[in-house]
């Protein structure tokens, strides 16, 4: 379904991602986890065709990414809310069903699954900043997209909510979306089919978390991240040392 190789994205004068290789199977819920500034906004924005890249491929449905065959075909959650402020949240959700051709009453049931029945009617400039995270999801799911590419999805909800938004996301997968999230919370990386682990732009794991926690020889996956991190450290300084010895 998405496939990356070999990406190469500088911004200013950082290397964001060098030589970065992945795949994302069809129908699937894969995580992106890994700390912040790691490289999985730059990855994220590159599946959905919005980044600059200096190298490298990005195809998502067969088609290199950002072409204009997929812009019906991918929902794209931002970190920062990207809907209407000056709207409501049913405004927001049947003006993105609309442009999609479909109907109100669909848009209306969206913004009931993500919780927001009852400000349906509320602008959302008048959100809490969790509702206006919601509110945005609701218009990527709008659109019944293949694709869903969610960037911390549920940051800033609570418990209760995060339970029935990864609900969602299952839901989603399980009707033959498939869907990339990330996030920095290892707790929710076990709710996933697949993880991509990355640090630093280079992807240090891909597997399914019971193989991920399996190689680290550990139950817990925050363990096993940093068991990764240290080994992938070792193993990079025994190269350089034997670079330097050649």
């Amino acid at each position: 379904m998405i496939e990356v190789k070999d990406l190469v994205v500088v911004r200013g004068r950082r290397t964001v991602l060098d030589g970065f290789s992945c795949s994302v199977p069809t129908g699937s819920v894969t995580g992106l986890l890994g700390p912040s500034g790691s490289g999985k906004t730059t990855l994220m924005r590159a599946v959905v065709g919005v980044q600059k890249v200096k190298g490298g491929t990005v195809t998502v449905l067969g088609s290199a990414a950002g072409s204009a065959e997929l812009r019906k075909k991918i929902g794209y959650l931002t970190q920062a809310p990207s809907i209407y402020a000056d709207l409501t949240v049913r405004e927001n959700a049947r003006y993105f069903a609309a442009l999609y051709g479909l109907e109100a009453a669909h848009a209306d049931q969206v913004v009931r699954d993500v919780g927001l029945g009852d400000a349906a009617r509320q602008l959302v400039a008048d959100l809490s900043g969790g509702q206006r995270s919601r509110a945005s999801l609701a218009c990527a799911l709008v659109g019944k997209p293949e694709v869903l590419v969610l960037d911390e999805p549920t940051v800033g909800q609570d418990p209760v909510l995060r339970d029935e938004l990864w609900g969602q996301f299952r839901a989603a997968a399980a009707a033959g979306t498939t869907v990339l999230v990330s996030s920095h919370v290892m707790d929710e990386a076990n709710r996933c089919d697949r993880l991509l682990l990355i640090r630093q732009g280079a992807l240090i794991a891909d597997d399914t978390p019971a193989a991920v926690k399996a190689a680290a020889g550990t139950d817990d996956l925050d363990a096993a991240f940093l068991r990764l991190i240290r080994d992938r450290g070792e193993d990079d300084a025994a190269l350089a040392t034997k670079e330097a010895g050649e």
